[in-house]
């Protein structure tokens, strides 16, 4: 298989107080490219930023939501949508939503995971949104953001390529949005991620656990402290090391496997995941472009060259799966794209004239990304000491997902360095339940739901809030409320 083709395959796999500043921000009404009226939000912090943002309707007119972009300098911006909590909004916590990739829109999760609202076709091909009962603002605040620049109906000129840049403009986008939202600056805030999520999230809540730490040392009028209670990171790729070796022993010998374990298909990847494990150790090792790109490479060729053959669709090995039609094997991806491109909805959600035709994934911007060996670096480590200075950690994965396959997400999570690594190890698998139903099994460490957590989801692939989302919203309400998942 082609590079570039291989990498079109990491589209999903690849989301107390010290004081509280006064709101200064500068907000006035202007008009933008004469499309819509903007509300504008700034700090001399964040001299290169501002928030731009206005209220739209769509999806659920039930609760109050906003829209619009995070502007760096002249030629970057983020995309992001708001929807605030079915329940009690000023109670409840606040949740930042993001898609991997690299390349992939928040707004494919909003849209068809977890949102307010799901997308639905007619039979004439009109494309519209249904209420979604099982939406993840049930219960939260929910913040989906496109980023890093050129991803959905963000856009750039000169791209961003590494995860660590990217994660630089989602902490200040996160300060202009709790100066401007000052209700939410206290309250719990919990960052889920999904698939590359898996390097975006442990790099994001890196910045904010220590400029929150900087801010207890040297109290600052500058900055918010930003209330980050969790991580949730599901079917995420995290620690390449142990995940992309993990796919042979799914696809091979698992209850779910792809292919014969005799067969010459798990006889290659057997001959040559050590030769990937090698240039990944390489990559750990030195943590540089040279030695990063070559496991990028070889491991994305050499093993899922070999799987594409089994033609299932990698998300979801339940599904059968031609990726000459339809790269990511979901028609309703292509539903997002019509539905975001027409002109009523970028118009009410305040879209950027100068934005590029929304895309539910950036290729270009995934190539760039894998051309800098960033997917195969190791942000398992980023973890260690956020886990033990009290953020909790979520892990959740489907079981019929090979992408980021819930053997793999068990072993990284297990083998974490942290004070809580031995209680973990020796915690059994608990059942877990949903509506009397067993839906899925869960390992944790801690009181509540966990300082660490572990859960393995029945009957759902990549995207698990698309497959079970009543137990997807069960996992989240527990969570948030530190509440045990097990039975």
């Amino acid at each position: 298989m082609k590079f570039g083709a291989v990498l079109a395959l990491l589209a999903y796999a690849l989301p107390a107080v010290v004081g509280l500043p006064s709101m200064d921000a500068q907000q006035v009404l202007s008009m933008e490219d004469d499309v819509s009226t903007y509300e504008h939000v700034s700090h001399p912090a964040f001299a290169e930023y501002s928030l731009r943002l206005k209220k739209p309707t769509l999806c659920d007119d039930s609760v109050k939501q906003y829209s619009g972009y995070l502007d760096i300098a002249e030629d970057k911006h983020l995309f992001f949508w708001f929807f605030e909590s079915r329940g009690s909004p000023s109670d409840d916590p606040l949740v930042m939503w993001l898609n991997g990739g690299p390349g992939c829109s928040s707004t494919t999760g909003l849209l068809f995971e977890l949102g307010p609202c799901t997308i639905n076709k007619t039979e004439d091909g009109t494309v519209f949104t249904s209420h979604n009962p099982h939406s993840w603002n049930q219960n939260v605040n929910v913040i989906f953001l496109d980023q890093p620049a050129m991803v959905g109906s963000s856009n750039k000129t000169a791209p961003v390529k590494t995860t660590p840049e990217a994660a630089k403009d989602v902490y200040a986008f996160l300060q202009l949005f709790v100066r401007r939202f000052d209700e939410y600056a206290t309250r719990p805030f919990h960052i889920a991620a999904e698939s590359y999520g898996g390097h975006y999230a442990p790099n994001i809540a890196s910045i904010v656990h220590r400029k929150n730490k900087e801010l207890i040392q040297a109290p600052s009028s500058d900055l918010l402290r930003i209330n980050l209670q969790s991580i949730m990171l599901g079917n995420a790729l995290t620690d390449p090391l142990i995940q992309m070796p993990s796919v042979v022993g799914y696809a091979c010998d698992g209850p779910f496997a792809v292919f014969d374990r005799n067969s010459k298909e798990c006889h290659t990847l057997r001959r040559r995941a050590p030769i990937c494990e090698r240039l990944i150790k390489t990559c750990y090792a030195l943590d540089n472009r040279a030695s990063c790109m070559p496991a990028t490479v070889f491991c994305w060729g050499a093993l899922w060259g070999v799987l594409d053959g089994a033609n299932r669709n990698f998300y979801d090995v339940r599904m059968p799966c031609n990726r000459t039609e339809n790269p990511l094997c979901y028609e309703e991806i292509d539903w997002v794209e019509n539905y975001m491109n027409l002109p009523e909805v970028k118009k009410a959600l305040g879209v950027d004239p100068r934005a590029p035709e929304y895309t539910a994934c950036n290729m270009e911007m995934n190539q760039d990304f894998a051309l800098q060996g960033d997917g195969m670096r190791n942000t398992k480590k980023l973890l260690t000491e956020i886990v033990d200075e009290g953020i909790r950690l979520l892990v959740y994965a489907g079981n019929v997902d090979m992408m980021c396959n819930y053997m793999g997400e068990a072993q990284w999570i297990e083998q974490l360095p942290s004070t809580h690594k031995d209680a973990f190890g020796e915690a059994p698998f608990l059942p877990w339940t949903v509506s009397d139903r067993p839906a899925g099994v869960v390992r944790s460490v801690g009181k509540g739901a966990g300082n660490i957590t572990y859960l393995t989801v029945y009957e759902a692939g990549h995207m698990v809030p698309h497959d079970q989302p009543e137990a997807a919203l069960d996992m989240l309400n527990k969570w948030i409320r530190n509440i045990p998942l097990a039975d």
